[in-house]
């Protein structure tokens, strides 16, 4: 019986001679990643284990961006603790205004190569899949084992395969192939298991796409989403890395809890109504719902593909009176690639208001919290009862087009009524 990816690459990481869903194994991982909510929750384990000496300082990177810039006294000193840790221990670390939102960061990076293993203290890690990595979130106690050891335990999970094929349509993108495949399976359908897409219709999505999709694996309650590495991969990684890396994919006989399929054929921009990533319907069944906010960014989609969606949205326009528009770049990079492209200036020429590379407005830490009784349509990846702020609150999560069009129109509508 042959392998998928992900079990090919738990077995080149651990002592086993075979692996299959369920077994246990201990896994060796190339990168151990944290933030400025969960990295001094680990520090505070690795206090309780009764040592502060790390595996491998090269293989570990902080990044402050939960609440960066931070909005409280309480915030700051969780930042200050990150700080003062990694300069202790020499490892890498990306302060506010130096780095961005964790998980696209160290993708733009280089620290994430196909075949490799990384972990980290967010539930978002699995975006990382996107490379053909097999990426997992841990809770702290794990984390702080794997700074000690490098290494954490892992239940093999089985494999859904979703075969995408078809031609993408106009505004249908990545976010559109994931919210289908959650509103199939269901927001715990993915349980135990990872997702792989395969077929001809990855061909057509960019690393920028695939990000989207690998990111909301876990709302379908999937470890991680994964891509094998192709063509695509290989030029995104050209020069962004040092790193020798192999492509890994699934033998002709691996073996499949589940196998899908999405059509872009067939597919068509899609919105997930509150409060669960599961209530997934086409953008036309919910148009008219009045918008209080946009938000446009996120590990999700904040890339340069989705902020130049966005800007193509409101050019020459401007964001509806009774509408607040919010744009988050992912990274201090492609926050500085958008400005020279003059994505910025369109966005704030339109109305928008611009934000620093933070993960604020996704879970309601702050830079953009709801109140009671608002309507938010965000391309963020929870829609949660007071996710974003105001449990009487309401998100709708969608594509950065179908986000856009609303900013402008100030209720959910379809992009192609916006632009044609």
């Amino acid at each position: 019986m042959g392998y998928t990816i992900a079990e090919k690459i738990l077995l080149n990481h651990c002592d086993a001679d075979h692996v299959e869903p369920g077994q246990v194994v201990m896994v060796r991982c190339e990168v151990v990643l944290a933030n400025d909510v969960t990295g001094p929750l680990a520090f505070r384990q690795m206090e309780k284990m009764g040592t502060s000496e790390v595996f491998d300082r090269s293989k570990i990177v902080m990044v402050a961006d939960h609440f960066a810039p931070a909005k409280d006294e309480r915030s700051a000193i969780l930042i200050k603790r990150l700080k003062e840790w990694s300069l202790e221990h020499g490892v890498a670390f990306y302060d506010q205004g130096r780095g961005g939102i964790e998980h696209n960061l160290i993708i733009q990076e280089g620290w994430v190569v196909p075949g490799s293993v990384i972990v980290g203290g967010d539930s978002h890690t699995c975006t990382h899949g996107a490379l053909g990595a097999f990426s997992s979130g841990l809770g702290s106690t794990d984390i702080a084992y794997s700074l000690i050891f490098g290494e954490f335990w892992e239940a093999v999970p089985g494999t859904i395969q979703i075969t995408v094929s078809g031609e993408k349509g106009r505004f249908v993108t990545g976010k559109d192939v994931i919210l289908a495949v959650i509103s199939q399976i269901g927001a715990g359908g993915g349980t135990d298991n990872v997702l792989e897409f395969v077929g001809p219709g990855t061909k057509s999505l960019s690393i920028d796409e695939r990000l989207a999709i690998s990111n909301l694996a876990i709302e379908a309650g999937s470890e991680t989403g994964i891509f094998p590495a192709d063509e695509t991969t290989a030029a995104y990684l050209d020069g962004r890395t040092e790193t020798k890396w192999e492509a890994v994919h699934s033998d002709p006989d691996a073996s499949y809890s589940r196998q899908l399929k999405v059509d872009f054929d067939r597919l068509e921009p899609l919105v997930a109504k509150p409060h669960n990533p599961e209530n997934v319907v086409p953008v036309s069944e919910v148009a008219g719902m009045p918008i209080h906010q946009v938000v446009v960014g996120n590990c999700a989609n904040g890339t340069l593909t989705d902020l130049r969606q966005a800007a193509q949205m409101v050019q020459g326009k401007r964001v509806h009176e009774r509408t607040r528009m919010i744009v988050v770049p992912a990274t201090q990079k492609i926050y500085r690639e958008a400005i020279e492209e003059g994505l910025v200036d369109t966005l704030v020429e339109a109305g928008a208001s611009i934000s620093t590379p933070t993960c604020g407005p996704c879970f309601g830490g702050h830079t953009g919290a709801l109140a009671p009784g608002e309507n938010s349509i965000t391309t963020t990846n929870r829609n949660f009862k007071g996710r974003a702020g105001s449990p009487d609150a309401c998100v709708y999560l969608a594509n950065a087009f179908v986000a856009a069009a609303a900013a402008v129109a100030g209720e959910i509508v379809d992009p192609a009524g916006v632009i044609s």
